[in-house]
């Protein structure tokens, strides 16, 4: 379960479309960590598989705030950079979702639905209230997943195996990952 620039993409183009296309990107950072967080109450693992930092604005997914402020291959092609007011925009609309299920669609629309039409700042206010959030004084600090299971009331025994089995699928992905490139040389 690694880091999937095309599912953070389909993610992220999805909140979009329901936002008319165009959105501020801290809003956008935020409905996503929401929605990463409300999955991890549901099913035990994120949407996006991201890293997770405190910054001064709340809970950011470290990784697709670097698509936003870098652009990446597939995130480019479909959403914009930043522009006037810090805002992004669809580029083309995604076809098809291939990497979403449906369940996490449903999170996305639910979390769409409750902060979705919140002004920005009241929603960066509401994260500053999350537990797993420290103020980092103008830098960034690590949250990981224990932070934010804990945060959600999970026991640690639940804690200790969400993170066991997260681990071991990012293990096994990367066994994948490097076989298909020995695979490639041959």
């Amino acid at each position: 379960m690694r880091f999937d620039e095309q599912k953070v993409t389909e993610a992220a183009a999805f909140l979009l479309e329901l936002r008319g296309g165009c959105m501020h990107y801290i809003k956008l950072l935020k409905l996503l960590y929401i929605a990463d967080r409300q999955a991890f109450s549901e099913w035990g693992i994120p949407i996006s598989n991201d890293n997770y930092v405190s910054m001064d604005n709340g809970p950011v997914l470290s990784q697709t705030y670097n698509l936003i402020k870098d652009g990446g291959r597939f995130w480019s092609e479909h959403i914009s950079a930043p522009f006037g007011d810090y805002e992004v925009q669809l580029n083309t609309p995604l076809q098809k979702r291939s990497r979403l299920s449906l369940a996490e669609e449903e999170t996305l629309q639910k979390v769409f639905a409750e902060y979705g039409f919140q002004n920005r700042w009241r929603i960066v206010d509401f994260m500053h209230t999350l537990p797993e959030w420290r103020n980092p004084g103008g830098s960034s600090i690590p949250i990981s997943m224990k932070d934010i299971l804990q945060a959600l009331n999970e026991t640690d025994e639940n804690i200790q195996a969400i993170i066991s089995e997260i681990e071991q699928e990012r293990k096994i992905e990367q066994r994948i990952e490097s076989a298909e490139r020995v695979e490639t040389v041959h």
